[in-house]
C-alpha cells in the first residue's frame, strides 16, 4: 500500500514538472514575439502600410475623364477631384501671369480698364464679390447666383428669366456705377472671377445664338448687324441668304474690324476677346473658371468665395460643357486657311492666356 502511494506522489511530481516546463516554454515564446527587433518588425510591415495607402488613393482620386474623340477638351486636362482644384487654379493663374509678361503678345493680352470693361463687371457688396461677364460661357447662371446673394430673390428658381438680364430690376450693380475710389477699393479687396471657353467654340455659339436662332427680343442682330457684315465681307454679292459663318469669320479676322464694332456698340460683347471684356492682365483675378471643367470649377469658386453654404450653382445638363471638336471642325471646314489664320491672330491672346491649344485644322 505504501509503495503504491509513493508511486502516485512521484507521478504527480513528474506531471507538475512537465507543466512548469511547458508554461516556461510558452512564456519564453511570448516574450520572444513581443520584444522582437523593432527594426525588423517595421521593415516587415511596411509593404502592408504602403498597400493600404495606395488603395485609399485609388478610391478617392477618380481617373481622368476619357471623352470620345469628337468631345476632347482643348484646355489643360485636369482631374475632377476637388482636393486637387487649388493646384489647378494656381497653375491657371501662373500661366496667365507668364503670358501677360510676354512682350511679343502684349498687344493681344493687355487692354485699358475702361468703362467698357467696368460695365462687364457685376458687384455683390454683401459678400465682396466681383464677377466679369464673358457671354456664351454660362454666365446667366452665375448672374442668378449673384442676384440671390444680393437679396433680390431668395432662390435661383424664383428668378424670372426676363429679369436676369434686366439690369434695372435684377439688383446687380455694375462696377462702372461707382466712383473711382470705390472702384479701386473693390478691385483691390474683393474676390474676383470670370469664366472662359475655347475661343473658337465660343464664336460658334455666339453666331448660332444671335444670327441663326436670333431671339425675337433681339431683332437688331438679324436686321442691323448681319446686313452690315454682309455688305462689307460677303464675296458673292448675288447671294441673298442671311449671314453665313464665313462672313462672320471674315469680319472678326479683319484687322480693321473696329470701324464696324463702333457702329454695333455693346452688342459686340458676344464675340470680342476675353482680354477686351475683362482685362485679365490689368486686374488681378482670384479664380478663372473653364467652361469645359465647370462641373468641378463651380463648386470650387463658391467655396473659394466663401458662399458655398448660401447658394449652389444650378444643375449642369450632362455633356453640355464638353468641347465638341467635330462641331468646330465642321463649322470651319468651308473657311479658307487665310481667313482662319487671321481670326486666330486676333484671338491668339485668349488661346495663350488660358491654356487653349491652337486648332489642329489650322496646323494641317
Amino acid at each position: 500500500w505504501l509503495t503504491s502511494d509513493n508511486m502516485h506522489h512521484q507521478w504527480l511530481l513528474l506531471a507538475a514538472c512537465f507543466w512548469v516546463i511547458f508554461m516556461f516554454m510558452v512564456a519564453s515564446k511570448f516574450i520572444t514575439l513581443t520584444f522582437k527587433d523593432p527594426d525588423g518588425y517595421g521593415a516587415k510591415q511596411e509593404p502592408l502600410i504602403l498597400t493600404a495607402v495606395t488603395k485609399v488613393e485609388e478610391v478617392h482620386v477618380p481617373e481622368e475623364k476619357h471623352w470620345p474623340e469628337e468631345f476632347q477638351p482643348t484646355g489643360k486636362a485636369f482631374s475632377g477631384n476637388l482636393i486637387r482644384q487649388p493646384l489647378v487654379h494656381m497653375e491657371r493663374l501662373e500661366l496667365l501671369r507668364n503670358v501677360c509678361r510676354d512682350t511679343a503678345l502684349r498687344d493681344l493680352s493687355h487692354t485699358a480698364v475702361s468703362k467698357f470693361v467696368l460695365d462687364r463687371i457685376f458687384v455683390c457688396d454683401k459678400h465682396k464679390i466681383l464677377f466679369c461677364q464673358t457671354p456664351k460661357v454660362g454666365n446667366t447662371q452665375w448672374k442668378k447666383v449673384l442676384i440671390v446673394l444680393n437679396g433680390a430673390f431668395s432662390s435661383i428658381e424664383e428668378i424670372p428669366e426676363n429679369i436676369v438680364h434686366d439690369h434695372e430690376k435684377n439688383g446687380l450693380p455694375r462696377l462702372s456705377s461707382f466712383s473711382d475710389s470705390e472702384i479701386k477699393k473693390r478691385l483691390n479687396l474683393y474676390f474676383k472671377f470670370f469664366i472662359v471657353r475655347d475661343p473658337f467654340e465660343r464664336l460658334i455659339s455666339a453666331f448660332k445664338d444671335k444670327f441663326v436662332h436670333n431671339p425675337r427680343f433681339e431683332p437688331w442682330y438679324r436686321h442691323e448687324i448681319a446686313p452690315g457684315i454682309i455688305r462689307k465681307y460677303r464675296k458673292n454679292r448675288t447671294e441673298t441668304k442671311g449671314l453665313q459663318f464665313e462672313d462672320f469669320v471674315r469680319y472678326l479676322g479683319d484687322p480693321n474690324h473696329r470701324w464696324l464694332d463702333v457702329q454695333f456698340g455693346d452688342h459686340i460683347i458676344h464675340w470680342v476677346t476675353y482680354v477686351e471684356l475683362c482685362a485679365p492682365c490689368e486686374i488681378t483675378y482670384s479664380v478663372i473658371g473653364h467652361h469645359e471643367t465647370l462641373e468641378e470649377d463651380a463648386p470650387y469658386i463658391l467655396k473659394a468665395a466663401g458662399i458655398d453654404h448660401l447658394v449652389s450653382y444650378p444643375t449642369i445638363p450632362p455633356g453640355i460643357t464638353v468641347y465638341n471638336r467635330t462641331k468646330v471642325e465642321r463649322y470651319f471646314s468651308g473657311i479658307s486657311k487665310r481667313d482662319i489664320r487671321r481670326l486666330y491672330a486676333r484671338f491668339e491672346g485668349d488661346f495663350k492666356l488660358f491654356g487653349y491649344r491652337e486648332p489642329d485644322f489650322l496646323l494641317n
